[in-house]
């Protein structure tokens, strides 16, 4: 588990990577500030995404990350949190002035497991967090995700499929790999204030299927 007060650290240096990213002009990191100065957990090679979303409604303003520990965690969380605010295809890039209304989420994951036999017995909502890859494409949903749509196994791996650009039971064809990783969340509870680690703990309402379009 990633420890409370780096969780605290991470959501900080977030924020900092892209005040500095969208400063004029944008400021190099030094000092204090530099990831080596960082704790050595830091160092260590390990998925991250970083999510910014409007305060206080809670709306996605941008969500990107690494899913595999290809960099060191904190050269990764600069670079995750400077892309989902700039780079996110879904929105217009998140300017300086906007940063005084949004929140970010920083998540610490753990690398991703190939599930042997995909089926929802083998997936845990507020636990996992899922990857689905196959015929040239691929789709990934954090597991707080499937908390927040209070969705139960069945209805997540169908979403992920569907974020992959596949049909929903694709995860049932033995050429396309499904696999689960877990995630220590931590979040902002206004922008740039407190920090704390977000609940994936399953309501009890889970199991509502996503409205369809």
């Amino acid at each position: 588990m990633f420890a409370d007060e780096d969780g605290r650290r991470a959501v900080r240096w977030a924020r900092r990577s892209v005040e500095r990213a969208l400063a004029a002009p944008p400021l190099a990191a030094d000092g204090a500030d530099d990831a080596a100065a960082l704790p050595p957990v830091f160092a260590e090679r390990r998925g991250t995404f970083v999510t910014w979303k409007r305060h206080p409604s809670g709306e996605l303003r941008g969500c990107i990350g690494f899913p595999r520990p290809v960099l060191p965690l904190g050269r990764a969380i600069a670079e995750a949190a400077v892309a989902a605010a700039t780079e996110d295809p879904r929105f217009r890039p998140i300017r300086a002035a906007d940063l005084g209304s949004l929140t970010v989420d920083v998540s610490v994951l753990t690398p991703p497991e190939p599930i042997a036999r995909p089926g929802p017995t083998e997936v845990v909502v507020g636990r996992d967090g899922l990857i689905v890859e196959g015929r040239g494409t691929s789709g990934l949903l954090l597991p707080q995700v499937a908390v927040e749509e209070r969705w139960d196994s069945l209805t997540f791996l169908a979403a992920t499929c569907e974020k992959a650009g596949l049909p929903s039971g694709a995860w049932r064809d033995p050429t396309i790999r499904v696999l689960r990783f877990g995630a220590d969340v931590f979040r902002e509870r206004t922008p740039g204030g407190d920090v704390e680690r977000e609940s994936l703990a399953v309501s009890p309402s889970a199991g509502r299927r996503p409205p369809r379009s």
